[in-house]
């Protein structure tokens, strides 16, 4: 297999480590994570003498192991591999048939874990229900395996951490009564987009941004996440979640923190966490008749997408027909500190939009006076779009005087792609798990942050639970009942993406 590894990747190898999936049957495991680190293997970044063990129940490993190759097949190409190749790899590979309630499963794990380079260092990935995340850092504390004496020991978390204020606090402090905080992962992939981490760089190395980045120059921010696609097979999660859990709480937010945060005193986790924790802590929390003017609901109907005729979200399968919930949400946001008092943040995302997009849209003020506003073609506001996804990069939007004997004005847009033709960009997973292996929590969120962040949507939950309908619209559109009005008096309106 060595021989086809050619890929080089920045960043530092990570010591030899027993990488544990609870769920490793399921689609995550598949889809996400063992592609991921096969490509960090052929890069240098994992440990060639790293294990990793899957503990599932049900499936024999033979089973098991098929299912991981025909993934890699399935949703990762670039990682397919022949006959030998595989061998080599699945020779990592260890598999624990066990029930996660079952005191036999983690005494199976212990004698599972491996001494290397003269350490037995862990990395547990839980790849299951959140319902499960308690029952697995029990059976890790009570059987020694978060025990860090002859190496270190990681739990990763996924999303959702809780579904509301009262669930992340009780999961937080039964998670922090068997861990010690700096072993918890609290992982949002979001997080571990290229483009999204480059958001620091653009700020902070960048001296053209900082005197703009402020109130006195930026009218508002529009944040998004607009999706092609329904909600597939996971209709039993997107019922008890909706758009506002599912997207903006945990990723957008996380995001607006990035776009809206002092420059930390130096590039370490704390320092980092500590800048984004004083941004939700400043956000205004919405009063009840607030919450009726400043956030949007909307459920697709029937449609097109793609030129392919789609069913409403009622039609779904596993989705109740009366269902109310919510599969695109927007919320204005006011941040109030001297930097941000008074400019909207608007974070918006939605299922069956015309186009996958993910953007953050930098709007400024206009001018106080404008020499070519009474022009056939006015000049347009001017933006800062940073493109999360997909063709990475930043654009920004100026007007010109049009070629000829005139001074009407055109749009001029300049265009800086984030990566040049034929580099490799990092999937999310490769980067988060390197994070995780190495030690770095910058990316992943802090016990006060979740719960800061479940905080500020409370009331808009609070708001939305006892309605008896909502809004619809059609899929592949940007027909969103109320999305103009939130937007009224933003310079430009509503920015869709193109």
């Amino acid at each position: 297999m060595e021989e086809a590894l050619t890929t080089q990747c920045l960043g530092e190898p990570t010591e030899p480590t027993n990488i544990v999936i609870f769920g490793a049957g399921g689609d995550l495991t598949k889809r996400k994570l063992i592609p991921a680190l096969v490509k960090m293997l052929r890069c240098g970044l994992l440990h060639p003498e790293s294990k990793i063990i899957g503990v599932l129940k049900g499936r024999t490993n033979e089973v098991w192991l098929n299912s991981l190759r025909q993934g890699l097949a399935d949703y990762s190409a670039d990682t397919e591999m022949n006959d030998q190749q595989w061998a080599e790899f699945s020779f990592r590979l260890k598999m624990i048939d066990g029930d996660l309630q079952d005191e036999q499963t983690y005494t199976d794990l212990a004698t599972s874990l491996e001494l290397l380079d003269g350490h037995i260092n862990a990395m547990f990935y839980c790849a299951v229900p959140p319902d499960w995340y308690t029952t697995v850092a029990a059976g890790l504390h009570k059987h020694g395996l978060d025990n860090e004496s002859n190496g270190f020991r990681r739990v990763v978390i996924e999303k959702p951490f809780g579904m509301d204020l009262d669930s992340a606090r009780q999961l937080n402090h039964d998670l922090q009564a068997l861990l010690n905080e700096s072993q918890i992962y609290r992982i949002d992939h979001y997080l571990g987009k290229e483009s999204v981490q480059n958001l620091l760089v653009y700020r902070f190395a960048n001296s053209i941004l900082e005197p703009l980045w402020n109130r006195n120059f930026i009218d508002h921010i529009q944040i998004s996440a607009a999706e092609e696609i329904g909600i597939e097979y996971r209709a039993n999660y997107y019922e008890k979640s909706g758009a506002l859990r599912d997207m903006i709480q945990s990723h957008l937010m996380q995001v607006m923190t990035l776009v809206a945060m002092e420059p930390p005193v130096e590039f370490t986790a704390d320092a980092v966490r500590d800048e984004k924790i004083k941004v939700l802590r400043a956000v205004r929390h919405l009063e009840p008749e607030q919450v009726k003017l400043q956030t949007v609901a909307a459920q697709y109907s029937s449609g097109d997408s793609d030129n392919e005729k789609v069913t409403a979200y009622v039609a779904e399968e596993g989705v109740s027909p009366d269902s109310v919930t919510e599969t695109f949400s927007g919320v204005r946001f006011y941040i109030d500190n001297w930097r941000w008092q008074g400019v909207p943040f608007i974070l918006w995302t939605g299922k069956r939009l015309p186009k996958r997009v993910s953007e953050i849209v930098i709007r400024f003020r206009k001018l106080p006076f404008n020499l070519f506003d009474t022009h056939a073609t006015p000049p347009i506001a001017n933006s800062l779009v940073f493109r999360l996804h997909p063709d990475e990069g930043i654009f920004l939007r100026m007007n010109a005087k049009m070629p000829g004997l005139t001074t009407d004005t055109q749009r001029m847009v300049m265009r800086a792609p984030y990566s040049e033709d034929g580099m490799d960009v990092s999937d999310a997973y490769e980067v988060l798990i390197h994070d995780v292996l190495m030690g770095d929590a910058t990316l992943f969120s802090r016990a006060d942050e979740v719960e800061e962040s479940w905080s500020i949507i409370e009331p808009i939950l609070n708001g939305w639970k006892d309605r008896l309908s909502v809004e619809r619209y059609r899929s592949g559109t940007w027909d969103i009942p109320g999305m103009d009005a939130l937007f009224a008096d933003c310079v430009g309106g509503w920015h869709k993406p193109g």
